[in-house]
């Protein structure tokens, strides 16, 4: 009996031990899989068809892309130069995708923004020499002071209260090894300087432009 006492508080002991050893792994894997959680999250949502119905009847600027690159592993670097040229295509890709799918919405294309710049120079800012690269981060949910007050001044001009960004364009390779575009968009309201809606579009196919357009079929489900 003299050492039952002594028995029982080594028992607790360990017990304690143990329940604090469990409570510790259990925080590890809580930050673990918050960790996981935010790294799948920091690329930003996939696969969001575009909101339409938020567009429907009004006028939309469209700006033109000013970043794309590629993994070299894939070998289409020669296919995206000159670099003016490689951006040209890729907005000429884009207005087609939004007219053909999407004619509910009257869309300024990128043509029309450079036109607007050039009646102001000095005034307006080129829309392909302005930051709105930038855009790609998922963490910005409103626009910087100086991109919001250039793209304010330039699209009081050229109609439209809503902006529809092509913030990059990065081709890298899919699971099966074959190209993969990845098109980040953000629609912007120009007035209050908030994102509306972000979406990463994403498509495969053996070159550039064809996945590109994969991509951009990605914003407009239900159509062939």
């Amino acid at each position: 009996m003299a050492n039952s006492p002594v028995g029982v508080s080594r028992g607790g002991g360990v017990a304690t031990l143990v329940v604090r050893r469990l409570a510790l792994l259990l925080v590890v894997t809580s930050i673990a899989g918050c960790r996981a959680s935010a790294s799948a999250n920091a690329v930003g949502p996939q696969g969001l068809p575009l909101p339409v119905p938020l567009m429907l009847g009004q006028q939309v600027s469209v700006y033109p892309l000013t970043l794309v690159m590629s993994d070299l592993s894939l070998g289409w670097a020669d296919l995206l130069v000159p670099r003016r040229e490689a951006l040209d295509k890729a907005d000429s890709i884009i207005n087609a995708a939004l007219t053909q799918r999407s004619p509910e919405v009257e869309w300024i294309p990128p043509a029309a923004l450079r036109r607007a710049a050039s009646r102001a120079p000095g005034l307006l800012s080129e829309p392909d020499r302005i930051g709105t690269a930038v855009l790609r981060s998922p963490s910005l949910n409103r626009l910087p002071d100086l991109l919001a007050s250039q793209m304010r001044n330039l699209s009081g001009v050229a109609g439209g209260r809503l902006a529809l960004v092509p913030a990059s364009l990065v081709f890298t390779k899919d699971e099966v090894g074959m190209g993969r575009a990845e098109l980040t968009l953000v629609l912007v309201d120009i007035r209050t300087g908030f994102v509306r809606w972000r979406n990463r579009a994403v498509g495969s196919g053996t070159g550039p432009w064809t996945a590109l357009w994969t991509a951009l079929k990605t914003l407009t489900p239900g159509l062939p």
